[in-house]
């Protein structure tokens, strides 16, 4: 049954309601506002959803839609739940809004199966721990910092390092070479971005094969701060119905936070450390704890973590790492380098690069390219005083083949083809913990520098290597 109560105060987005006293709707319930018809504009529905219970009947809301034509005396109807938005096969292929509408301009949504967006994590019993690798394709996070399926992963890096290009790569892999769902859910997303990442999407006939959902940088905070469980809530039917492993992604978790911190200072609560919302951890357990394997299927969830002035210490980035399996981090020293993808193997890390998960072989090969790598980046300094003359033949060698690997770890992706013009490499991690050992091993120390950079396989910079000599004879 709903019950309607009347708006007594409109402040901004924050709406206060008053329901009969023994009818309050509850928190998370998502209200009706009944808007009529006026000059400029017809009948319509706003919805909003309650945040806290104020006594007497009273509840403050805060808006999930912009607010065109509101006014107190109007009537709003408890819908008796929270937002509730459409799951299944039908949701693959189509983009959505954080209300489940279709947004793509496409006919509308053949009647499916709606489900809540605020629901309780699986159980310790429900879920299932074990170590599987979820291979790439790309070198560099295969090799440093594999991922595990189930697992949390972040995609750490300030603005125009790359994030949303490695969000677009993972989602075609695992798409076209793993036969995978992806969910991708824009957080504070410019509208050209999601516009872009859907025609990318198109180009690489993957959109079938994922659903994306998106709450834009010029909607409501609301809006914003609840899009990720609906973009979650989809991802969980296709676990835990359709029994598939699912690819995740929230660009950019960050947006989340802010999106929270704008509605707890609107709600009038006393923000903590550096202006965040005093709920964060909180806020953050609750979407982080419902991303996990159970023993229907796995939800993999890849996280671009916007790092407010690169500054990794910032309450928002913190609070995240406490939820991470793996941190993929990106470096703007590399972006100024050229080398593309621009993931630092030394600052990335994940709890897959373990023998006993990866294996001996691969788990040597990391560590040695990762000693390799430390070991150039302490004698840059004595380089750039005192020049590379001036090192043991040991270093001179060592810092040799350090600048090979640094280029043979840059790859050409599918998704940045626009712009570098070189058609996009797979490659699997097997190939790449073999062709990483032969160069460790010294086998590759003749070979020019320049024929490491922006290729797929060894075997290319062999050819690559022929063209270089040819070029020069």
């Amino acid at each position: 049954m709903e019950f309607t109560g009347t708006i007594i105060r409109v402040s901004g987005i924050v709406i206060d309601v008053a329901f009969p006293r023994d009818h309050t709707p509850s928190i998370y319930n998502e209200l009706h506002i009944q808007v009529p018809a006026e000059d400029h504009q017809e009948e319509h529905t706003i919805s909003v959803e309650v945040a806290q219970l104020l006594g007497d009947g009273i509840v403050r809301c805060i808006a999930l839609e912009h607010l065109h034509g509101i006014r107190r005396g109007l009537d709003v109807v408890d819908t008796g739940g929270p937002i509730k938005v459409p799951v299944g096969e039908a949701t693959l292929g189509r983009v959505f809004d954080v209300l489940g509408r279709t947004i793509d301009g496409q006919a509308p949504l053949k009647e499916t199966e709606k489900l809540p967006i605020h629901r309780a994590a699986p159980t310790f019993i429900e879920q299932r721990i074990e170590a599987v690798i979820q291979e790439t394709g790309i070198k560099v996070i295969d090799l440093m910092c594999p991922y595990l399926k189930g697992s949390k992963i972040g995609l750490f890096g300030g603005a125009g390092v790359g994030k949303t290009i490695l969000v677009t790569e993972l989602i075609r892999n695992i798409a076209i070479e793993h036969q995978g769902v992806s969910v991708f859910t824009g957080i504070g997303e410019r509208t050209r971005e999601g516009n872009e990442l859907w025609l990318d999407m198109k180009r690489f006939n993957v959109l079938d094969k994922a659903v994306l959902v998106f709450g834009q940088m010029g909607e409501m905070p609301g809006a914003r701060l609840r899009v990720g469980l609906t973009g979650l809530t989809m991802a969980e039917y296709f676990r835990d119905v359709y029994k598939k492993d699912v690819l995740f992604f929230v660009d950019n978790i960050f947006r989340l936070v802010q999106a929270g911190s704008e509605v707890s200072a609107l709600l009038g609560r006393m923000p903590s450390a550096v202006g965040y919302q005093p709920t964060l951890a909180s806020e953050i357990g609750s979407f982080q704890e419902r991303i996990t394997n159970t023993m229907n299927g796995a939800i993999t969830s890849i996280q671009a973590i916007y790092v407010p002035a690169d500054d990794i210490t910032d309450p928002a980035p913190a609070a995240t790492f406490a939820h991470l399996d793996a941190s993929t981090v990106l470096s703007r020293k590399l972006v100024e380098l050229g080398l593309y993808p621009a993931i630092d193997p030394l600052e990335s890390s994940s709890q897959g690069l373990d023998p006993h998960v990866v294996g001996e072989k691969h788990y040597y090969v990391a560590q040695s390219v990762q000693k390799i790598l430390q070991r150039y980046k302490e004698l840059q300094d004595i380089i750039a005083i005192l020049g590379l003359d001036e090192l043991s033949d040991d270093d001179k060698k060592l810092v040799n083949r350090a600048k090979r690997i640094q280029k043979f770890l840059t790859q050409p992706l599918f998704s940045a083809e626009f712009a570098s013009g070189i058609a996009g490499k797979y490659v699997s991690r097997e190939q790449t913990v073999s062709d990483f050992e032969k160069i460790i091993s010294g086998g590759c120390d003749d070979l020019p520098e320049q024929a490491f950079y922006m290729v797929g396989k060894l075997e290319e910079v062999y050819q690559k290597a022929e063209k270089l000599r040819a070029e020069v004879a």
